[in-house]
């Protein structure tokens, strides 16, 4: 009965878990990755023109990579400020989520938004885990 039981628990705990993660939309799966995206729990963090949200895709605990969305940002300085993202880029969750990240000379107020976004958004996982 025992040898029964543990997986089925084991099934139920895993079935709650997802549905947890999917119930805001905030954290999804893609493949064998996690995806934070940061629109919906993400508030007060604005660049230059507005907020600069992000999707973060996580896979064995570490960035994969950086996808930024649809902003106000002026195309020109967001493309100097997303470079930032690229240092986040093969860190695990708990370093890139605390590292120091200097901002992009010519496009700071939205690097700095942007780190600040992807940090906010990385806690956010660590307390939904």
């Amino acid at each position: 009965m025992k040898k029964f039981l543990i997986p089925v628990v084991f099934t139920l705990c895993a079935f709650v878990m997802t549905s947890a993660m999917v119930a805001d939309g905030a954290i999804t799966r893609e493949g064998d990755a996690v995806v934070v995206d940061t629109k919906t729990i993400v508030k007060g963090v604005v660049g230059y023109n507005g907020s600069t949200h992000v999707k973060i895709y996580i896979k064995k605990d570490k960035i994969e990579k950086i996808v930024p969305q649809p902003n106000r940002e002026s195309p020109q300085y967001f493309a100097k400020a997303k470079k930032v993202l690229e240092k986040f880029k093969g860190k695990s969750v708990d370093k890139a989520s605390t590292m120091k990240v200097d901002g992009v000379t010519g496009a700071t107020i939205s690097s700095d938004a942007l780190t600040k976004t992807v940090q906010k958004g990385l806690k956010y996982y660590k307390e939904q885990r």
